[in-house]
């Protein structure tokens, strides 16, 4: 006994030396001299996240929080607004706080994840906030496009439906959307034929049944895989759908399900149609509380110049108008700078697609994309993320296309990890069937081991976007003695980047107030912008003239503004742009 009692010490005490061990191991970071640096990553990071795995609405936060606490020179956080179940919508302003107001320098807002099941964007919007001030310590890239720059990124902007395809069983394509259930099938009842997850495993795949007459078989190169018979041949199997009970009676399985009357992104206020014409629009625009707080906070900040939304699938960058009936908002100067960032997209982001919504895809009315840049004259893109180039490097119309590279991908490289094998399954109304199918985390969203990657290379394309924002100077200043103490002073004021600082939408619906070019400190007589430097062409501004309004300073140009002054002495040349931020010279 006394040998038992003092083995079983034993055995306890090296439990607790093992439990300290592993709680000691699992505290301490990696020491600095115990890692080398790969290039383009931070090193030892302030805050690490393992970005091979996917964030609820509290893990978002929690990430946010520790973001903002660990580089407060960098980043500030705030809750832009509800969403329809009170979540906050958290937004992380990212620019180095030491050089400049963040609002007066050119920005860039991203967003992701406006569709519920469509997920990675959140993902890919925090892992731009914490590359850039992970990075910003030991990359002077990062640190000089800070001192320039502002980011706004939001990475959810529909957290309530988010949590819900988490947390609730639901397959990749569903819920879609927001959380109002509605009663498709019109008998009064909501959600009473719902998808059922019959196992318990929270996922919804699909229900076969054997059948000597049907129409499907198993793959024999993969017997997971159904295929359809030909013409003069038997099946072994029928396919019920997805896994669903007829709870009404009504003879139909998964007629209501999580299918939902509204779309987010069919509810701005550019192009809206009502859901007759517009399949998910809801009441009105902006009838939605996360869009309105977005719409809200974009009102409030005219510096945003460019902008990002992250949804999935397919590997596009996509560019508006989503309707053929606004081709002509996008006219031809601005749709030169939006080929030049797209081209440069496909660059950067392998077997990603540049492409126009209406017409490479289909119309669609009331978006998120049309409206930044219809109703406030910013240049935006929506990346479809995920495309299946990336599991073998191969685009689709390479291979035979029914050959459906799934199925491989997750034998050799996921280890079956993505798929539901076939089990049987007492059904209530279909008797003995089968279930089985790709789990709801496989076929829209990045497996984890390629997450990293392609947030890095879209997080790439949204840093080339922001980069290209307007970037003024005061590029020179030149006098002439005109007699009797006056002077002519001519200032030509450059903008060395691809955007201007007001697109041809926003020039053509005065969507901003023109930029303000100032001389002070000396006596102002006249002031002019010079149309033609070499023949002599101005046009007088009778009405204030040390402060000449200037339309637009065009990417890749400048303006030229001259002032007629009195006296001597030092004086100060500004600009004061919206989209274009504020530079200063003083002679």
């Amino acid at each position: 006994m006394f040998k038992m009692i003092i083995m079983k010490r034993s055995i306890q005490s090296i439990l607790i030396a093992g439990l300290a061990l592993a709680t000691t191991l699992h505290v301490h970071a990696q020491k600095a001299d115990q890692v080398f640096k790969a290039s383009g990553s931070p090193v030892n990071p302030k805050v690490p996240i393992s970005w091979n795995k996917y964030y609820d609405h509290a893990g978002i936060t929690d990430i946010c929080k520790k973001i903002a606490a660990a580089h407060p020179e960098l980043c500030k956080l705030e809750s832009i607004g509800k969403s329809y179940q009170g979540r906050d919508l958290w937004c992380l302003t990212i620019s180095d706080f030491k050089k400049g107001d963040a609002i007066r320098k050119p920005a860039m807002y991203i967003d992701g994840n406006i569709h519920s099941n469509e997920v990675q964007g959140a993902e890919f919007a925090l892992y731009t906030a914490w590359y850039l001030t992970e990075s910003f310590g030991d990359t002077k890239f990062i640190q000089e496009l800070l001192a320039d720059k502002t980011f706004y990124i939001v990475p959810t902007i529909n957290p309530d439906a988010r949590d819900n395809f988490f947390h609730e069983p639901n397959t990749a394509s569903t819920p879609r959307s927001g959380l109002i259930p509605v009663d498709n099938d019109r008998d009064g009842l909501v959600d009473e034929d719902g998808y059922d997850d019959l196992d318990g495993d929270g996922n919804i795949v699909m229900m076969r049944r054997k059948n000597p007459n049907g129409r499907w078989k198993q793959d024999p190169k993969d017997p997971r895989k159904m295929i359809q018979v030909g013409p003069e041949e038997k099946g072994d199997y029928e396919l019920l759908g997805l896994e669903g009970i007829d709870n009404d009676g009504d003879g139909l399985v998964n007629e209501d399900g999580y299918t939902f009357e509204y779309d987010p992104n069919r509810d701005w206020g550019w192009g809206w149609q009502p859901n007759y014409i517009q399949n998910g629009a809801y009441k009105y625009p902006f009838s939605l509380p996360e869009n309105r707080a977005v719409m809200d906070f974009v009102m409030k900040h005219p510096n945003i110049a460019a902008a990002q939304s992250y949804h999935n699938s397919g590997g596009m960058i996509l560019r508006g108008p989503g309707g053929q009936e606004d081709v002509g908002t996008y006219n031809a100067t601005d749709v030169r700078v939006y080929d030049v960032l797209g081209k440069k997209g496909e660059e950067l982001l392998p077997g990603y697609r540049y492409l126009v919504v209406y017409k490479d895809l289909y119309s669609a009315y009331g978006g998120e994309l049309d409206w930044f840049y219809g109703g406030r004259g910013v240049y935006t893109f929506s990346n479809e993320l995920w495309t299946s180039y990336l599991m073998f490097n191969k685009n689709r119309d390479e291979e035979d296309p029914s050959n459906d590279p799934s199925y491989q991908f997750d034998r050799y490289l996921l280890f079956k990890d993505a798929f539901v094998e076939w089990h049987e399954f007492n059904h209530p109304q279909y008797g003995k069937i089968e279930i089985g199918g790709f789990k709801k985390n496989f076929g829209r969203m990045h497996p984890g081991f390629l997450m990293e990657s392609d947030a890095h290379r879209n997080m790439s394309f949204s840093i080339f976007h922001c980069f290209q924002t307007p970037k003024l100077s005061v590029d020179s200043v030149s006098e002439k003695d005109l007699g009797d103490g006056l002077r002519e002073i001519t200032a030509v004021i450059s903008n060395e980047r691809l955007i201007p600082t007001h697109a041809s939408q926003d020039l053509k619906f005065k969507i901003e107030r023109p930029d303000l070019i100032t001389l002070s400190g000396i006596k102002v007589l006249a002031g002019m912008v010079v149309e033609n430097r070499d023949l002599n062409i101005t046009t007088e501004q009778p009405v204030n003239p040390q402060t000449i309004e200037v339309a637009n300073i065009p990417g890749q140009g400048y303006v030229t503004v001259r002032w007629i002054v009195q006296g001597t002495g030092k004086y100060t040349i500004s600009v004061d742009s919206r989209k274009g931020g504020i530079v200063t010279k003083t002679k």
